[in-house]
Parts: C-alpha cells; sequence; structure tokens
C-alpha cells in the first residue's frame, strides 16, 4: 500500500473530516516563501487562543510567545538567524519567537487551583524546572504549529538561529528562554522543498 493509499483509508477512521485532516496534517507543509498579504492581530490571537488548550503536565503551560511583525523587529532578529534562514524570516508577515518561561512554577496556583502547593515544591529547583519547561513547551510548540495550520496559514518552524542572542535581545533580564522560532503567512512563489517520505507504521509502532 503507498502512502496516499494508506492516508486514504486511515482517513475513513477517523472522527476529523478529511479535509480538516489535509489541513493540519497531510497535505500541511513547511513553508519557505511568504506572500506580502499581511497576518493580523486577530489571527494571531484566534493562534493563541486555540494553541494554550491541550495539554501539559500539571496544567503548567510554561510557553511564551513573542511575535515579531514590525520593520524594527525584523531588524533586530534578522542578524541573529542562520544565514539559511534569515532571508525567510524577514519576508514572512508575522514571526514567533517561542520561549519558554523558567519561573513557570509563579502561575501554578491560578492555573492548578486544587494543588496550590505544587509551586512552592518547584521554588527551589531551577534544573527541574527549565527540563520541565523544555518537555512541555516542545509540546506547545507542536499545538502552536497546528493551530497555525488551522488559521489557514502556513508554519515554517525553524531551529536555526543564535538563542543565547535572541534571549539577550528580547528577553534581557527575564526567565523566558528561547525554544523555538516560527514564521507564519500565506504560502509565497515556490514554497515548498519536495515532500519527504515517513516511515512505514511497522518501523515506529509496537503493539504489545
Amino acid at each position: 500500500m503507498t502512502s496516499t493509499e494508506s492516508i486514504q483509508t486511515n482517513a475513513n477512521l477517523l472522527a476529523l473530516e478529511p479535509a480538516a485532516q489535509e489541513l493540519l496534517f497531510t497535505a500541511a507543509r513547511t513553508a519557505n516563501t511568504f506572500s506580502a498579504e499581511p497576518v493580523s492581530d486577530e489571527q494571531l490571537k484566534a493562534i493563541t487562543e486555540l494553541a494554550k488548550w491541550p495539554p501539559t503536565m500539571a496544567n503548567t503551560n510554561p510557553l511564551r510567545i513573542l511575535f515579531v511583525r514590525s520593520p524594527e523587529g525584523k531588524k533586530r532578529l534578522g542578524p541573529l538567524m542562520n544565514e539559511g534562514n534569515r532571508a525567510k524570516t524577514l519576508s514572512a508577515p508575522a514571526v514567533a519567537i517561542l520561549a519558554v518561561d523558567n519561573e513557570f512554577h509563579e502561575k501554578i496556583p491560578e492555573l492548578l487551583p486544587y494543588r496550590p502547593e505544587l509551586r512552592d515544591a518547584f521554588a527551589g529547583d531551577l534544573e527541574n524546572r527549565k527540563r520541565l519547561a523544555k518537555f512541555n513547551g516542545a509540546l506547545q510548540a507542536g499545538y502552536f504549529i497546528l493551530a497555525v495550520r488551522a488559521a489557514g496559514l502556513a508554519a515554517g518552524p525553524m531551529l536555526g538561529y543564535d538563542a543565547e542572542a535572541i534571549d539577550r535581545e528580547f528577553f534581557p533580564d527575564s526567565p523566558w528562554q528561547t525554544i523555538l522560532v516560527v514564521n507564519i503567512g500565506k504560502p509565497g512563489v515556490d514554497p515548498w522543498f519536495d515532500r519527504l517520505p515517513r516511515l512505514a507504521h511497522e518501523d515506529f509502532v509496537a503493539y504489545v
């Protein structure tokens, strides 16, 4: 069975409509060029409001987001991106710097009101907070990318940047720490690389 046939067969077994499956998963691609069509504040708010609902450990929600859209912001961010990512970052209508808050525990009484004492358990353990923030932030970054796609926009997630420099430039004297940069917008001219293969089911799934 080809990958296309497998996708079509599995689509009939899922509650999500096939068109939505394509929008979020099977037809979605990482964009490498973007059109000049702007991304509005309302769209960005809708994306973040959708992305905040899936689960994190103890509902800690450590992800923090800085949207960079102004020419001034792009001028500051551009030199901090790797050369291969710089042009597309500068051309994207919106760029999200995804960071984690290493002091996420301060929000625990608000986010986990039936166990507010968990805040104190994390207060003196920065290394554990960093570890959990990075793990849960990565989960939330995945949710964020799907939310961008749900808004009918293309996402271009990137790890090619100077994270420490971004933190110094945008989050000085802050517990926020960059984990991913995501370009956002409508695809531009020739935006896609060739679709790469995925593993066969038996190569990454086991049953006991």
